[in-house]
């Protein structure tokens, strides 16, 4: 029910142009304060996963944080919740209910009574998952994104094309659909011969692959690809690896968070940090040589969509992967599944104190502290959305020679973008990765050990774990396999059961120009193994 606002405000009335409500019994109430939301009643209130959701800005957070730091949006989607839409309901709509009280004559007259209905009342309200008429929440993002048909979204604020709600972490001008060949010209200058041109790259792909990392969260949603795992490392530290990270970060919102060595705590903490609104999340700094093999992980960056069940709850949540997952470390190795699955970005100052280069000859010196900086960010933001438009303009060309497993449609776009604009390398350093691969390197040589000790024997399990026991050769003990027998992630000989396991993983699967290859025993009741060498 719905009465006309009065002029003049009194102190049970709202001021001019306040909607109000008006209620009565619970079944009422709760019939009305449903009906009303479902209409728009409060402002930046919109639906995401059946649950109404409300936009507000954070307040107290760092405006300049450390490369190394979280950088979180500065605006947030918080849950509507019976205590948060009490204070809505307080603070935008005017709630009463007409009660009766006495008046001078001793009689009785109808007046309206402010109220901030039960919570109870508001729970009920707030339990369905249907809302038709208020628009869908798809994301929050930080910076200006391409869309499917390749126009900007640059207004900050909610975009009913995508769903996304853009909550710039920089002021930003408006960007030209159409650049110039002058502007094109000076941002290719800035990015390549000014930002980028003083970092030790390794090779002319790990800048390739590092610009093309930096533009993947601006073109995710027109490129509708996965997006495979970032490994930025170096040789040394000080290199500037978070810088690199930062990059990114900066313009699109980051989390930094700990390396996990156990997959049930890395679960949690994917679950946990896709709650937040961040575009690049970012595990940091992680020890030396570290083997980034996890199959939490390998699921995560082919996943679309993440599920697990809620921190803190029975029920599961399924959560869009829109992020960019990083890590940076020294000299670090992947292992598995996550060799085909990475993009390694390599540092190499090829001198014992990086940090004490003469940064008066750089481009940018001190390009730590310069990216903390939002109107330098707005630079580094606006010439690299000037390059995504030009090549957008000019019909997005693909490379479509290029491909890589479920990230093909990332690597064909980004590959097309690169080459527009003169950056070649992408995705040269690939045969590197697996060049660190740690798990292919030990079991290509536990298999190549194997061949050569026992050829293409058909061997059982426990044959075969029984050969890998030392020989006793007078007073001392030699090993045959040269240390090369396969073991488990804590370092030790597997039992015959658990090494029957680990093969009957592997077979099929080549390792260089090796593969195992399984068959059932003369006597039919136990599986044997042996190796096959390929022959060129």
């Amino acid at each position: 029910m719905t009465n006309t606002t009065p002029t003049t405000p009194t102190p049970e009335q709202p001021e001019q142009g306040t909607p109000r409500v008006q209620v009565g019994s619970g079944p009422e109430t709760i019939r009305v304060l449903k009906r009303r939301l479902a209409e728009g009643l409060l402002p930046d209130t919109y639906v995401s996963g059946g649950a109404l959701v409300h936009m507000e800005t954070i307040s107290g957070g760092h405006a300049s944080p450390a490369t190394d730091e979280d950088s979180p949006l500065p605006t947030t989607a918080s849950p509507i919740t019976p205590a948060t839409l009490a204070g809505l309901l307080a603070e935008h709509v005017y709630v009463y209910r007409m009660r009766s009280r006495k008046d001078s004559n001793g009689g009785s007259e109808l007046v309206e009574e402010e109220v901030t209905p039960p919570r109870e009342i508001l729970s009920s309200v707030l339990a369905g998952k249907t809302w038709p008429h208020l628009p869908p929440l798809r994301g929050v993002i930080g910076a200006p994104i391409l869309r499917r048909d390749g126009t900007l979204l640059q207004k900050p604020g909610y975009d009913p094309a995508t769903g996304l709600y853009l909550a710039s972490k920089v002021a930003l001008p408006p960007v030209p659909d159409r650049p110039t060949a002058q502007q094109v010209r000076e941002a290719r200058a800035f990015l390549l011969n000014r930002f980028l041109r003083d970092f030790p790259w390794a090779s002319p792909a790990d800048r390739a692959n590092y610009l093309a990392l930096l533009a993947t969260p601006i073109l995710r949603h027109f490129t509708r690809s996965l997006t495979p795992f970032a490994m930025i490392d170096a040789t040394m530290p000080a290199s500037g690896k978070s810088i690199l990270t930062g990059g990114p970060g900066m313009l699109y919102g980051q989390r930094i968070m700990p390396w996990a060595d156990a997959e049930e705590e890395l679960r949690k903490s994917i679950t946990a940090v896709l709650a937040e609104q961040v575009g690049v999340v970012i595990w940091d700094n992680l020890p030396e040589g570290t083997v980034i093999d996890s199959a939490t992980l390998a699921l995560l960056v082919t996943a679309g969509v993440w599920s697990d069940r809620q921190l803190g709850a029975s029920r599961n949540v399924a959560v869009v992967n829109d992020r960019l997952w990083m890590a940076t470390g020294n000299n670090l190795q992947v292992g598995g599944d996550m060799a085909s699955r990475t993009v390694r970005v390599h540092l190499d100052p090829n001198m014992p104190r990086p940090d004490q280069r003469d940064q008066s000859t750089f481009g940018i010196p001190h390009l730590d502290q310069w990216i903390t900086v939002p109107g330098n960010q707005m630079t580094v933001l606006w010439h690299l959305l000037i390059l995504v438009l030009d090549w957008t303009g000019q019909g997005a060309p693909r490379s479509a020679g290029m491909a890589m497993r479920q990230f093909t449609p990332w690597t064909q776009a980004l590959g097309g973008f690169l080459a527009h604009h003169g950056v070649e390398g992408f995705l040269a350093n690939a045969s590197q990765v697996r060049d660190i691969d740690e798990d292919e390197s030990r079991w290509g040589a536990f298999l190549a050990c194997w061949h050569r000790l026992h050829g293409q024997q058909p061997m059982a399990a426990a044959e075969l774990r029984h050969s890998g026991e030392p020989d006793r050769v007078g007073f001392e003990e030699v090993d045959r396999w040269d240390g090369m027998f396969i073991t488990t992630p804590s370092g030790r000989l597997p039992n015959a059961m658990s090494l029957g396991r680990l093969l009957t993983g592997q077979v099929g699967r080549w390792r260089g120009e090796y593969v195992i290859r399984s068959g059932k025993h003369e006597r039919g009741n136990r599986n044997v193994f042996w190796v096959e060498r390929h022959s060129a």
